[in-house]
């Protein structure tokens, strides 16, 4: 299984803190039927306060969404991963705990966050 690492920032509007999400690994090997847990460590805002997510793209396919992950009751994820794949979060990190791993659940994978406008636009919007 393939992992990398993600580097992303963003800048809104004016002036700001940078935002960088970082991943730990960037390669692993797994065994089919083996578990493994990836951690996206944050920094720049409070992974509480925003909507989280899991991307997956494997090999000569496209990125995927997987997993959607706000709090323990406000969360979904791919149907190719329910059961299997779960998500949970502190104040800086995301984590994506996998089990039951498949030979088709090898992939790239990428953590992300909204967008401070989408996320601005759900709070005054009460979405």
């Amino acid at each position: 299984m393939f992992l990398t690492s993600l580097l992303l920032l963003l800048i809104a509007g004016c002036v700001q803190s940078q935002i960088v999400l970082t991943q730990s690994e960037r390669s692993v090997t797994v065994a089919p039927g083996g578990s493994h847990k990836l951690t996206c460590a944050c920094s720049g805002f409070s992974v509480d306060s925003y909507n989280m997510y899991w991307l997956c793209q494997a090999p000569g396919e496209g990125l995927k969404w997987i997993i959607f992950y706000y709090t323990s009751s406000v969360k979904s994820s791919a149907q190719s991963v329910q059961g299997r794949f779960t998500a949970s979060k502190d104040s800086s990190n995301l984590y994506l705990h996998m089990s039951q791993l498949k030979p088709e659940d090898t992939a790239v994978y990428y953590c992300a966050r909204d967008s401070l406008w989408w996320n601005s636009y759900r709070q005054l919007y009460k979405i």
